[in-house]
């Protein structure tokens, strides 16, 4: 699957080029690179990925301009996206530009879940939540209604070891740091950032069984916020509700 979405990526990465909009920036982080930490990340019967989505649908919550979303589709899958234009890099104008140019099928839902706004009322093989729940408020709620849609969920988002004096560990406590606005990639949409252990107790607390699980980055001397200490957790989380 790893090859497949960077074969897609390069496709992708040639269409953007030619679109060569002048009203707004492509969301600027490479989404379809995660597969690199995908392929890590999924083991044993769950190995591989088009088997966990079976016969979909698919959710990809807080997709930026659509790359996974579009990789997923291109799979042949039913695809939905939940995205909130007020925090999208681009007021969502690069994922209908590209939605147009491939001729995809997407949905699109413009919600903002952190305001309560509910998820769309499907059941979904798998839901894709990665680099966001970072930049979510209300962590406990967005993943207990995620759980209550999706049988799996492949999530990423970023946690920390130490606080930022460095010396406070706070790895194996099942707690969270609240970012100031600004202390985080100068993005006021930064909000809690777990420890390891606060991710792993938040996930069972809100009805998810941990399947696979990853680190990366720093994955010694992380903080909450400096850009040179971040580091990153994957997960592979099943709902008991399922």
């Amino acid at each position: 699957m790893k090859q497949e979405a960077f074969n897609f990526r390069s496709r992708l990465n040639s269409i953007k080029a030619n679109l060569a909009p002048t009203d707004f920036s492509w969301y600027p982080y490479d989404t379809l690179g995660n597969f690199v930490h995908l392929d890590k990340l999924l083991t044993g019967q769950r190995r591989s990925l088009t088997e966990l989505i079976a016969a979909g649908p698919v959710l990809d919550i807080g997709a930026a301009d659509g790359d996974l979303a579009f990789f997923v589709e291109s799979l042949g899958l039913a695809v939905d996206v939940v995205e909130n234009p007020a925090t999208n890099n681009n007021g969502l104008r690069g994922l209908k530009l590209l939605r147009d140019q491939l001729g995809s099928k997407i949905e699109l839902y413009e919600i903002d879940i952190d305001a309560g706004d509910e998820l769309p009322n499907k059941r979904y093989s798998l839901a894709f939540f990665l680099g966001t729940l970072y930049h979510i408020k209300n962590s406990f709620q967005i993943l207990e209604a995620i759980a209550r849609r999706a049988s799996y969920c492949l999530m990423s988002t970023r946690i920390a070891r130490f606080v930022p004096d460095h010396v406070t560990e706070i790895a194996n406590l099942p707690i969270a740091y609240l970012l100031d606005d600004y202390e985080a990639n100068c993005d006021p949409t930064n909000f809690w950032v777990f420890s390891e252990a606060g991710l792993k107790r938040l996930l069972m607390r809100s009805g998810w069984d941990t399947c696979d699980f990853i680190t990366v980055g720093d994955t010694a001397s992380s903080d909450p916020g400096s850009a040179d200490r971040d580091e990153r957790a994957f997960c592979l989380i099943k709902s008991r509700h399922f």
